[in-house]
């Protein structure tokens, strides 16, 4: 596990500020979340699971997966990769005793290593099945209550309440690409991106990074585009109006300044795809990280993910990350996924070697690592657009439940239109030329 600093010497960095981590000062930049800051300082035990204690540190790094959930200046099951850090900004780990290095409930994980049903344990004597309840409240759960605050909790912001004549959801290559290419044609564009910066997949590329995503947003805002970073769709809702007498339908989007009821005359869905584990024994553990995310450390925050990562998946996206690992000191073992299989991942608090197996072998051989960066075929986020009414279908080469649309992308449902990797997975270049041009079909559209 490291003990120093990652941060490369490059790219340029916010302002320094400290953050406050358990009553430890550890060195943070303007600009990092939380878990960046604190894998940046040797820190891979972020939280524990909820039955079972067994530690728990990001895969995806995109508000996804759900294995950072932190306290955070006194709240509970904070995302601590979507929390920007804040000088002297407090954090901690949750539900652990008597922290959550050193969790001794996590010894349910070892008595218990078939499986705990609570439901059939101890039902009698009554006395006993009430302890047992108790325990399995302290085991279970998810943090203590937010800290109290003077004057008591803050009032609930307004609703707010947009029509705009595009709203285009997902701030990442196909998004950008359509939302530029419509705000040319003279419509009134709003797009909604649910990370602090706009980019999705250019971020995490190493032959992208920050210069392709900051060039795509530029292009979009000199074009007229009205861009909400932080401001994540939550549903759309076919049977609401906004206001009495409108006609139904809306997009319920939550911003910082509170819950936007957004219309539009025309909807594009750009909204990416999830980054997926492999199948492998405790593939859940700390250093088990999606590809994408070890390259959004790399391209994005200039944090060196690990010394010796090992780089699990075929493809051209797993080759450029090796390589750009090795550019920036790492000593690389790629495996292809398909001709050797990858067995187990070793270590407790985070990993330190792989199990493989090779084709032919009757023995499985180790590989020191001290990271395993899982390259697997990203799976379309359609749930939204689905919701709209949008059909979906299985395809496997597209890495799950696409979108079904025409070459333009527009889908079954009229004046919706859905582009790049949620129509299925083809990466940062095919998914923006797909957003141009179903950005220019959607224009037509108004004519």
């Amino acid at each position: 596990m490291p003990s120093s600093d990652l941060r490369l010497p490059h790219p340029p960095r916010g302002a320094p500020v400290t953050l406050r981590f358990e009553g430890r000062d550890l060195p943070a930049c303007e600009g990092e979340s939380v878990a960046v800051a604190l894998y940046a300082s040797g820190e891979r035990v972020l939280s524990r699971s909820v039955k079972y204690h067994r530690p728990r540190g990001f895969f995806c790094l995109d508000g996804h997966c759900g294995a950072c959930l932190m306290r955070v200046g006194g709240k509970p099951n904070i995302k601590a990769c979507l929390t920007p850090v804040k000088d002297g900004l407090a954090v901690e780990r949750q539900n652990a005793f008597p922290s959550g290095g050193f969790d001794v409930l996590a010894a349910a994980d070892f008595f218990f290593s078939s499986g705990m049903d609570h439901h059939t344990m101890m039902t009698s004597p009554r006395a006993l099945n009430a302890v047992m309840q108790k325990v399995v409240r302290q085991l279970g759960g998810l943090g203590r209550l937010p800290d109290e605050r003077p004057g008591g909790p803050p009032p609930l912001p307004a609703v707010s309440v947009r029509h705009v004549e595009v709203a285009v959801v997902g701030g990442g290559p196909a998004g950008l690409a359509a939302a530029a290419t419509l705000a040319r044609a003279g419509r009134e564009v709003l797009l909604v991106d649910e990370q602090d910066r706009p980019g999705g997949s250019y971020l995490a590329h190493p032959s992208f990074g920050v210069p392709a995503a900051d060039r795509a947003a530029d292009e979009a805002r000199a074009a007229g585009v009205e861009l909400i970073s932080r401001a994540a769709a939550i549903s759309w809702f076919p049977e609401d109006a906004p206001k009495p007498g409108a006609p139904p339908g809306l997009l319920a989007v939550y911003t910082q300044a509170g819950l936007l009821e957004l219309t539009a005359d025309r909807y594009l869905y750009a909204t990416g795809a999830y980054d997926q584990n492999a199948l492998f024994i405790d593939n859940d553990r700390p250093g088990v990280l999606a590809a994408r995310a070890v390259g959004r450390l790399l391209s994005r925050f200039g944090i060196l993910p690990g010394e010796r990562p090992l780089v699990l998946g075929a493809g051209p996206y797993a080759q450029a990350l090796a390589s750009a690992l090795e550019n920036a000191g790492a000593q690389v073992t790629r495996v292809d996924g398909i001709e050797t299989r990858l067995l187990a991942a070793k270590g407790h608090s985070w990993v330190r070697a792989a199990e493989l197996l090779a084709p032919g072998a009757k023995r499985a051989h180790r590989v020191r690592c001290d990271l395993i960066a899982v390259a697997a075929l990203p799976a379309p986020a359609s749930e939204l657009p689905r919701q709209h009414g949008v059909p979906v279908e299985l395809r496997p080469q597209g890495g799950g439940f696409a979108c079904v649309v025409d070459a333009d992308g527009a889908s079954a449902i009229p004046k919706v239109f859905a582009a790049g990797d949620v129509t299925g997975f083809k990466g940062p270049e095919a998914a923006r030329t797909q957003g141009e041009r179903a950005g220019l079909a959607l224009a037509r559209s108004f004519s």
